[in-house]
Protein backbone atom coordinates (compact mmCIF):
# COMPACT_ATOMS: atom_id res chain seq x y z
CA UNK A 1 0.00 0.00 0.00
CA UNK A 2 1.07 3.56 -0.59
CA UNK A 3 2.14 5.74 2.32
CA UNK A 4 0.75 8.84 0.64
CA UNK A 5 -2.08 10.68 2.43
CA UNK A 6 -4.94 9.92 2.29
CA UNK A 7 -4.24 6.25 2.89
CA UNK A 8 -7.93 5.50 3.03
CA UNK A 9 -10.99 7.71 3.19
CA UNK A 10 -11.85 8.39 6.87
CA UNK A 11 -15.10 6.88 8.08
CA UNK A 12 -17.43 7.65 10.96
CA UNK A 13 -18.52 4.88 13.29
CA UNK A 14 -21.24 4.64 15.90
CA UNK A 15 -21.63 2.95 19.26
CA UNK A 16 -24.88 1.40 18.06
CA UNK A 17 -22.97 -0.94 15.76
CA UNK A 18 -21.79 -2.91 18.81
CA UNK A 19 -25.26 -3.89 19.97
CA UNK A 20 -25.74 -6.84 17.60
CA UNK A 21 -22.12 -8.03 17.66
CA UNK A 22 -21.26 -11.54 18.89
CA UNK A 23 -19.88 -11.87 22.39
CA UNK A 24 -16.20 -12.52 23.03
CA UNK A 25 -13.88 -13.72 25.74
CA UNK A 26 -11.26 -11.05 26.27
CA UNK A 27 -8.31 -10.09 28.42
CA UNK A 28 -8.13 -6.36 29.17
CA UNK A 29 -4.82 -4.82 30.23
CA UNK A 30 -4.85 -1.41 31.87
CA UNK A 31 -8.42 -2.07 33.07
CA UNK A 32 -8.12 0.28 36.06
CA UNK A 33 -7.04 3.21 33.89
CA UNK A 34 -9.29 5.87 32.43
CA UNK A 35 -9.70 4.15 29.06
CA UNK A 36 -9.59 0.64 30.48
CA UNK A 37 -12.59 1.27 32.72
CA UNK A 38 -14.61 2.23 29.66
CA UNK A 39 -13.52 -1.01 27.97
CA UNK A 40 -14.73 -3.09 30.90
CA UNK A 41 -18.04 -1.23 31.11
CA UNK A 42 -18.69 -1.54 27.37
CA UNK A 43 -17.73 -5.20 27.33
CA UNK A 44 -20.16 -5.95 30.14
CA UNK A 45 -22.93 -4.01 28.40
CA UNK A 46 -22.31 -6.11 25.27
CA UNK A 47 -22.51 -9.38 27.20
CA UNK A 48 -18.84 -10.26 26.82
CA UNK A 49 -16.90 -12.48 29.19
CA UNK A 50 -13.38 -11.63 30.19
CA UNK A 51 -10.54 -11.06 32.53
CA UNK A 52 -8.93 -7.88 33.82
CA UNK A 53 -5.26 -8.24 34.76
CA UNK A 54 -4.49 -5.58 37.38
CA UNK A 55 -1.76 -4.91 39.89
CA UNK A 56 -4.26 -3.91 42.56
CA UNK A 57 -7.61 -5.77 42.38
CA UNK A 58 -9.19 -3.33 44.83
CA UNK A 59 -8.69 -0.53 42.32
CA UNK A 60 -10.96 -2.31 39.85
CA UNK A 61 -13.96 -2.24 42.17
CA UNK A 62 -16.89 -4.58 41.73
CA UNK A 63 -17.66 -5.97 38.28
CA UNK A 64 -20.29 -8.40 37.07
CA UNK A 65 -19.66 -12.11 37.42
CA UNK A 66 -18.86 -12.31 33.69
CA UNK A 67 -15.53 -10.64 34.42
CA UNK A 68 -12.68 -12.15 36.40
CA UNK A 69 -10.21 -9.83 38.10
CA UNK A 70 -6.71 -11.31 38.34
CA UNK A 71 -3.77 -9.75 40.18
CA UNK A 72 -0.66 -9.58 38.05
CA UNK A 73 1.82 -7.49 36.12
CA UNK A 74 1.38 -6.76 32.42
CA UNK A 75 5.17 -6.82 31.98
CA UNK A 76 5.33 -10.43 33.21
CA UNK A 77 4.78 -13.04 30.48
CA UNK A 78 3.86 -15.57 33.14
CA UNK A 79 1.14 -13.35 34.62
CA UNK A 80 -0.27 -12.40 31.23
CA UNK A 81 -0.25 -16.02 30.07
CA UNK A 82 -2.29 -17.13 33.09
CA UNK A 83 -4.87 -14.42 32.44
CA UNK A 84 -4.91 -15.02 28.67
CA UNK A 85 -5.83 -18.69 28.86
CA UNK A 86 -9.05 -19.31 26.94
CA UNK A 87 -9.43 -15.74 25.66
CA UNK A 88 -10.34 -14.77 22.11
CA UNK A 89 -8.49 -11.46 22.16
CA UNK A 90 -6.13 -9.36 24.26
CA UNK A 91 -6.98 -5.65 24.42
CA UNK A 92 -4.41 -3.29 25.91
CA UNK A 93 -5.16 0.19 27.18
CA UNK A 94 -1.97 0.38 29.22
CA UNK A 95 -0.87 3.84 30.23
CA UNK A 96 1.30 5.57 32.79
CA UNK A 97 -0.86 8.44 33.93
CA UNK A 98 0.94 11.76 34.05
CA UNK A 99 4.42 10.31 34.35
CA UNK A 100 6.90 11.29 31.65
CA UNK A 101 9.26 8.44 32.51
CA UNK A 102 8.15 5.28 30.69
CA UNK A 103 10.62 3.08 32.61
CA UNK A 104 10.42 0.61 29.75
CA UNK A 105 6.72 -0.07 30.44
CA UNK A 106 5.49 -0.40 26.86
CA UNK A 107 8.62 -2.18 25.63
CA UNK A 108 8.46 -4.75 28.43
CA UNK A 109 4.68 -5.16 28.29
CA UNK A 110 4.64 -5.73 24.53
CA UNK A 111 7.25 -8.47 24.84
CA UNK A 112 5.30 -10.12 27.66
CA UNK A 113 1.96 -9.89 25.88
CA UNK A 114 3.26 -11.24 22.57
CA UNK A 115 4.96 -14.14 24.32
CA UNK A 116 1.86 -14.92 26.37
CA UNK A 117 -0.44 -14.69 23.34
CA UNK A 118 1.71 -17.09 21.36
CA UNK A 119 1.97 -19.42 24.35
CA UNK A 120 -1.79 -19.58 24.87
CA UNK A 121 -2.83 -19.51 21.22
CA UNK A 122 -4.51 -16.10 21.35
CA UNK A 123 -4.04 -14.69 17.87
CA UNK A 124 -5.73 -11.29 18.11
CA UNK A 125 -4.22 -8.25 19.85
CA UNK A 126 -5.66 -4.73 19.98
CA UNK A 127 -3.08 -2.31 21.37
CA UNK A 128 -3.56 1.37 22.20
CA UNK A 129 -0.55 3.50 21.30
CA UNK A 130 -0.62 7.31 20.92
CA UNK A 131 -0.95 9.66 17.99
CA UNK A 132 2.49 11.04 17.17
CA UNK A 133 4.30 7.74 17.70
CA UNK A 134 6.20 6.37 14.72
CA UNK A 135 4.92 7.30 11.27
CA UNK A 136 1.92 9.16 12.70
CA UNK A 137 4.35 11.90 13.74
CA UNK A 138 4.34 13.16 10.15
CA UNK A 139 0.58 13.75 10.32
CA UNK A 140 0.80 16.01 13.38
CA UNK A 141 0.57 19.78 13.54
CA UNK A 142 3.67 21.90 14.22
CA UNK A 143 2.57 22.41 17.81
CA UNK A 144 2.01 18.71 18.34
CA UNK A 145 5.39 17.82 16.84
CA UNK A 146 7.15 20.19 19.21
CA UNK A 147 5.50 18.53 22.20
CA UNK A 148 6.27 15.04 20.90
CA UNK A 149 9.95 15.90 20.33
CA UNK A 150 10.41 17.41 23.79
CA UNK A 151 7.97 16.69 26.59
CA UNK A 152 6.89 13.25 25.36
CA UNK A 153 10.12 12.21 23.66
CA UNK A 154 11.03 9.37 26.04
CA UNK A 155 7.49 8.03 26.31
CA UNK A 156 6.98 8.01 22.56
CA UNK A 157 10.36 6.37 21.90
CA UNK A 158 9.37 3.54 24.23
CA UNK A 159 5.94 3.21 22.62
CA UNK A 160 7.55 2.99 19.18
CA UNK A 161 9.63 0.02 20.31
CA UNK A 162 6.44 -1.70 21.44
CA UNK A 163 4.54 -0.86 18.25
CA UNK A 164 7.33 -2.13 15.99
CA UNK A 165 7.56 -5.36 17.98
CA UNK A 166 3.82 -5.94 17.69
CA UNK A 167 3.87 -5.41 13.91
CA UNK A 168 6.55 -8.08 13.52
CA UNK A 169 4.95 -10.52 16.00
CA UNK A 170 2.94 -12.57 13.51
CA UNK A 171 -0.22 -11.93 15.55
CA UNK A 172 -3.47 -10.55 14.18
CA UNK A 173 -2.64 -7.11 15.58
CA UNK A 174 -4.40 -3.76 15.47
CA UNK A 175 -2.65 -0.59 16.62
CA UNK A 176 -4.83 2.32 17.72
CA UNK A 177 -3.47 5.90 17.70
CA UNK A 178 -5.83 8.31 19.52
CA UNK A 179 -5.19 12.04 19.51
CA UNK A 180 -5.39 14.01 22.78
CA UNK A 181 -7.53 12.00 25.19
CA UNK A 182 -10.36 13.60 27.16
CA UNK A 183 -12.72 12.40 29.87
CA UNK A 184 -15.75 13.65 27.97
CA UNK A 185 -18.80 11.55 27.21
CA UNK A 186 -18.92 9.30 24.19
CA UNK A 187 -20.25 11.12 21.15
CA UNK A 188 -20.85 7.87 19.34
CA UNK A 189 -19.23 9.17 16.14
CA UNK A 190 -15.63 9.93 15.29
CA UNK A 191 -13.13 9.89 12.43
CA UNK A 192 -10.83 6.92 11.99
CA UNK A 193 -8.39 6.11 9.21
CA UNK A 194 -4.95 4.71 8.50
CA UNK A 195 -3.72 8.29 8.07
CA UNK A 196 -5.52 11.46 9.14
CA UNK A 197 -3.82 14.81 8.71
CA UNK A 198 -4.40 16.97 11.80
CA UNK A 199 -5.35 20.60 12.26
CA UNK A 200 -5.75 22.69 15.38
CA UNK A 201 -5.82 20.78 18.67
CA UNK A 202 -7.52 17.45 17.89
CA UNK A 203 -9.09 15.50 20.74
CA UNK A 204 -11.03 12.27 21.27
CA UNK A 205 -12.84 10.99 24.35
CA UNK A 206 -11.57 7.85 26.05
CA UNK A 207 -15.12 6.50 25.86
CA UNK A 208 -15.11 6.74 22.06
CA UNK A 209 -11.66 5.17 21.84
CA UNK A 210 -12.85 2.23 23.94
CA UNK A 211 -15.88 1.83 21.67
CA UNK A 212 -13.69 1.66 18.59
CA UNK A 213 -11.24 -0.79 20.18
CA UNK A 214 -14.03 -3.24 20.97
CA UNK A 215 -15.44 -2.90 17.45
CA UNK A 216 -11.98 -3.53 16.00
CA UNK A 217 -11.52 -6.57 18.23
CA UNK A 218 -14.72 -8.13 16.88
CA UNK A 219 -14.11 -7.65 13.18
CA UNK A 220 -11.37 -8.06 10.62
CA UNK A 221 -11.49 -4.63 9.00
CA UNK A 222 -8.55 -3.31 11.01
CA UNK A 223 -6.47 -6.46 11.00
CA UNK A 224 -2.76 -5.58 10.82
CA UNK A 225 -3.49 -1.90 10.31
CA UNK A 226 -2.83 1.35 12.12
CA UNK A 227 -6.00 3.16 13.18
CA UNK A 228 -5.65 6.91 13.80
CA UNK A 229 -8.73 8.09 15.67
CA UNK A 230 -9.98 11.58 16.49
CA UNK A 231 -13.17 13.66 16.74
Amino acid sequence: MSDTFPYRTPVRLSLSRMEDSPTMKMLILGATGSTGRHLVDLALRSGDWGTALVRNPEAQGEVADRFTVVMGDATSQRDVAVAALGQDVIISALGQGTSLNPDGLFDRASAAVIGAAQQQGVSRLVWMSSFGVGDTFELATVTQRTMYRTLLRRVYANKKIADDRIRSSGLDWMLVFPTGLTNGRAKGTYRVGDRLQMRGAPRISRADVATFMLQAARGGEWSRRNAVITD
